[in-house]
C-alpha cells in the first residue's frame, strides 16, 4: 500500500477518520471485491458529522475555510454565536447554551500550545450583516482583528466590487490531516456533511483557490476589518 505507517496507525487509533480513498487501496490490497468502500458508505449515511469533524479539526495541521454569509464559527465570539444558534430555531435555552460551549471549545485548537495554521476568507458582506445588536458586531469586529493578528491565522476579505464568483455557492471547510490527506465539510440546513471523495476534494480546492485569488492581501484584509469596526458604535 502507498501509504506511511504513521497515518495507518492514526486511522487505527481514530485520530484520522476514515475516508474512501485510503479503504479503495485497502480493498485493492486486501482483494476485498470493495467491501470496506461500501461498508462506508453504509455508515456515513447516517454518521455523527458533527463529532467526526470535530476530531478532523483537532487533529488538523491546516484548516482552509470559506464563508459568504457569517463569521466562520472558529472565529465567532460568544455573544455572536448565541445569537446565530437561537436565530430561527426551537432549541431550548439549555440546548443553545450547550452549543454555543461546544463552538466556543473548538476554537481553542487556534490558541493550544502547537496551533492550528488557519485560513479563512469572508465575503465583506459579513462584515456589515448585523447580528444581534451593533455592540455584539464590534465586539465581533474586534475579535476578529485580533484573531488576524495571530502568527497562524490568515483572514482575508472579498470585497463587494468583485461581484459574482464561485465562492457564493455556499460555505466550506477544508482540513489537512496527517499524512498529507484531505478532508471537506459542507453545511446546509440540517446538518454537516464530510467529503472524502477525491473528485469533490479536487472540486472543493479548486473552489478555494478561486476565493483565495479574489481576496485582498492579508493587511489590506486588516484594515477592511478596522474601518468595518469603527462602524458599529
Amino acid at each position: 500500500m502507498s501509504f506511511s505507517g504513521s497515518l495507518v496507525s492514526a486511522v487505527e487509533t481514530g485520530t484520522r477518520p476514515l475516508d474512501f480513498r485510503y479503504l479503495a487501496l485497502a480493498d485493492r490490497e486486501l482483494d476485498t471485491g470493495g467491501l470496506f468502500v461500501e461498508l462506508l458508505r453504509i455508515a456515513t449515511r447516517d454518521n455523527q458529522w458533527f463529532r467526526s469533524w470535530r476530531d478532523a479539526e483537532r487533529n488538523a495541521r491546516i484548516l482552509r475555510t470559506f464563508e459568504p454569509n457569517l463569521v466562520p464559527g472558529l472565529l465567532q465570539t460568544e455573544a455572536y454565536a448565541r445569537t446565530v444558534i437561537a436565530a430561527g430555531s426551537r432549541l431550548t435555552e439549555q440546548e443553545i447554551e450547550r452549543r454555543v460551549a461546544v463552538r466556543l471549545d473548538r476554537q481553542t485548537i487556534l490558541t493550544r500550545e502547537m496551533p492550528v495554521q488557519l485560513f479563512a476568507v469572508l465575503d465583506a458582506t459579513v462584515l456589515g450583516r448585523l447580528i444581534g445588536t451593533p455592540a455584539i458586531m464590534r465586539e465581533q469586529l474586534d475579535h476578529l482583528i485580533a484573531m488576524a493578528e495571530l502568527p497562524n491565522a490568515d483572514l482575508l476579505v472579498v470585497p463587494t466590487g468583485i461581484g459574482m464568483y464561485a465562492g457564493l455557492a455556499g460555505p466550506f471547510v477544508l482540513a489537512a490531516l496527517e499524512g498529507n490527506g484531505w478532508l471537506g465539510h459542507l453545511d446546509n440546513l440540517l446538518r454537516g456533511q464530510i467529503v472524502t471523495l477525491p473528485d469533490e476534494i479536487d472540486s472543493l480546492q479548486e473552489a478555494w483557490e478561486c476565493v483565495r485569488s479574489e481576496a485582498l492581501p492579508r493587511q489590506h484584509s486588516l484594515d477592511l476589518f478596522k474601518e468595518a469596526a469603527k462602524t458599529w458604535t
